[in-house]
């Protein structure tokens, strides 16, 4: 045993010697050096999108960190690019137009120092935000009006949405800007409280963080649609297990649980407990049936057209407005379907699906804030329209939150609110 840990100490000791040896070489290399490496040789370049890629060789210098590529932008700031000495490019982004542009490329050691320039002059393929700009896409829909767009250098881009409109004899002109550094984006202008017979006017911007800005996009006028929220006054609900069209009502009464709480008005707030509760058997309230799907089936009453859905979760947490209780987590509906039924066809029309989607970057309070105010989906979220009119409307939850929308676990509901219109005669 003597031997053995004698033998340890030993190994110790000389790794502890090598590991000062290193530091010492590194700290010489960090502090004392002052000697710049030999700059990056045999340079090419690959024109991108708003950008270009260089190649190189890089000197033989054992200290030798990194190889930097800095240039300056018609407004005088400088943008600086490196990439590890291990790496044979460095991809250098922010050009706004397809002209040529001076780079500098160095190589750095660990000490600092930087070599010659090698000077390069490039011509980048058209910009990363005019690519934007092109695919701009705007639609119309009820009471806002959205943008489609195609970022697929994924850059962190500013959207400048300027529209305008009359309003009461008073002209009125806005400005929403959206950040966004997503491959696809949709972003919403909200709550235009106009008719349809009221033009909206729009131009759009893009910008980089670059300090590019493209020229205004004139994109049109374009007329909102409208809608109205539908009363619940003359819905009905089958019962439990009742099949409309083939498929079984959910059953919704498990503990304090009430299925008719879906269409009662009443949002849960945590202490007030309205909500439906599958208890894990939501199908058709045998355990044997499983739970999910499970669908709710209203009877609207009369004939509708459909436009939006306006679903609320259960909060369940009797810290009130405090705590995010189980909003967008727990036993709540991440993802469901929508159906109307086709009185030509006698069977259910699909409409559409929706995935409400976990809130990012939020406070807690702001979550709590957003969950009692309800998650919004369109019958026809690409292209926002009335369904055909119909009576009866089915509402089919797919799956919860947990396990990124995979999990059968979502047992709650806490409201159903329809928009649209009546239908005509």
């Amino acid at each position: 045993m003597k031997t053995i840990k004698a033998y340890l100490l030993l190994i110790a000791a000389f790794l502890l010697v090598v590991t000062s040896c290193e530091e010492e070489k590194v700290h010489r290399a960090t502090s004392d050096d002052s000697i710049p490496p030999q700059p990056p040789t045999e340079v090419t370049y690959q024109p991108l999108y708003g950008g270009a890629r260089f190649y190189y060789e890089v000197p033989d210098d054992e200290d030798l960190l990194s190889v930097e590529a800095v240039y300056t932008n018609k407004q005088g700031d400088s943008f600086s690019f490196s990439a590890s000495y291990f790496v044979d490019s460095l991809d250098v982004y922010g050009f706004g137009d397809t002209i040529n542009y001076e780079i500098d490329l160095y190589a750095v050691d660990r000490a600092g120092n930087r070599s010659t320039p090698v000077a390069v002059t490039v011509k980048p393929l058209e910009s990363a935000i005019s690519r934007v700009v092109n695919s701009l896409e705007l639609k119309p829909a009820f009471g806002s009006f959205f943008v489609d767009w195609i970022n697929e250098l994924e850059q962190s881009i500013n959207v400048y949405i300027d529209f305008n409109y009359s309003q009461n004899g008073e002209s009125r002109s806005f400005t929403s800007v959206f950040s966004s550094n997503l491959e696809e984006d949709r972003r919403f202008v909200d709550d235009l409280a106009l008719s349809s017979e009221d033009p909206v006017s729009v131009s759009i911007r893009v910008s980089d963080i670059y300090g590019n800005i493209t020229e205004p996009k004139d994109m049109g006028q374009i007329h909102l649609l409208e809608d109205m929220v539908l009363s619940k006054e003359g819905w009905e609900l089958p019962l439990n297990s009742d099949s409309v069209g083939g498929v079984p009502q959910a059953f919704g009464d498990n503990v304090e649980g009430r299925l008719v709480s879906v269409i009662d008005g009443i949002i849960d707030e945590g202490n007030n407990l309205n909500y439906m509760h599958t208890g894990g058997r939501g199908r058709t309230g045998s355990s044997a049936d499983g739970n999910m799907p499970w669908n709710v089936i209203i009877d609207l009453g009369d004939h509708y057209e459909l436009s939006r859905i306006l679903t609320h979760q259960r909060h369940m947490d009797f810290c009130g407005d405090l705590c995010q209780g189980q909003y967008y987590r727990g036993e709540n509906v991440g993802l469901y379907e929508m159906y109307i039924w086709d009185e030509d066809t006698q069977s259910w029309e699909y409409v559409s699906e929706n995935k409400i989607e976990v809130p990012v970057g939020l406070s807690e309070l702001e979550i709590v804030k957003k969950g009692k105010e309800g998650d919004e989906a369109y019958m026809y979220p690409d292209e926002p329209q009335y369904t055909k009119p119909t009576r009866w409307f089915r509402y089919r939850a797919m799956k919860g939150f947990g396990g990124n929308y995979t999990l059968d676990n979502a047992n709650c509901l806490s409201e159903i609110t329809l928009y649209g219109r009546k239908a005509a005669n």
